[in-house]
């Protein structure tokens, strides 16, 4: 790994922890990742790195029966009735899970198509007690049309087992449909043409509670900037559904020591499904 990578990992740890600037210089972080071309100019900020490592923890792997992590969350807390504005997108896509899938296959609202091997619109029941949403397809999701596979899916799945769910009870899809090259962030506009396609998905389900993996899928869900340090923890309201912010499992791949925190937010999305919170 070049110092320029190094200084962009550097630089996406420091503001998933939810740091806006470096001390010796002033700039924001953003400032930085477009200086040395991390990001693209106008994208919306998110951790950009979705692709596989090599490393494969557990989100619980200090954590067995008996054993859980000591410290507490406080759902209670403030922006609990946080809601989002309406989002944008135009034309209401289809009104079933099957024939969004069929949508997106085929979608040219954004320029995205062009680039990326196939959409993917997302997998799970209509049923679905619990939604994970993430930020957009990696290499993996390209290729085969499902969302979160490769090591970083891996890591979800064991991460739903800690709370005894399965990838078949669960919905599973990200904010945006198709992937953006290079796994860099979407646009704007980007954005604005597969915002209905997760709209009518989260209507058509009606979930008991939403987990939103990572920084880009926690802001674009909540319609806000604050990090994801500050975002999780809590729970949130997403058009009167509760919502749990976590880390994205490519972060804790390179992070283990957030598989912790991470442990405890999937824990309140566990109490939120059992009615232990009154949600």
């Amino acid at each position: 790994m070049d110092a320029r990578q190094r200084l962009r990992r550097y630089l996406e740890d420091r503001r998933d922890l939810g740091e806006s600037e470096l001390v010796l210089d002033s700039m924001t972080v953003e400032d930085v990742l477009r200086t040395i071309g991390a990001i693209r100019t106008g994208s919306i900020s998110g951790p950009p790195d979705r692709s596989p490592h090599n490393v494969t923890p557990t989100p619980h792997s200090s954590s067995q029966a008996g054993n859980e992590p000591s410290e507490s969350v406080n759902p209670e807390s403030a922006n609990k009735a946080m809601e989002p504005a309406d989002p944008p997108g135009g034309t209401t896509p289809p009104q079933s899970l099957e024939s969004i899938a069929r949508t997106v296959e085929d979608c040219t609202r954004c320029a995205l198509y062009k680039t990326a091997t196939r959409g993917v619109p997302g997998d799970g029941p209509l049923n679905a007690r619990l939604v994970c949403v993430g930020e957009a397809p990696g290499a993996n999701e390209d290729v085969t049309g499902h969302p979160f596979v490769g090591a970083a899916g891996n890591l979800l799945t064991k991460i739903l087992a800690a709370v005894d769910l399965t990838r078949d009870e669960v919905f599973i899809t990200n904010v945006v449909k198709h992937r953006p090259p290079g796994n860099r962030n979407p646009a704007p506009d980007e954005i604005a043409a597969c915002n209905p396609f997760l709209v009518t998905q989260l209507e058509l389900i009606r979930p008991k509670v939403i987990v939103a993996f990572g920084t880009f899928a926690a802001q674009t869900l909540l319609n806000t900037k604050t990090p994801i340090g500050k975002l999780r923890g809590e729970v949130h309201r997403y058009h009167g559904i509760p919502l749990v912010v976590t880390y994205h499992p490519a972060a804790l791949l390179r992070n283990p020591a957030w598989k912790r925190p991470t442990w405890e937010d999937v824990k309140l999305a566990r109490r939120i499904l059992d009615g232990a919170l009154g949600a």
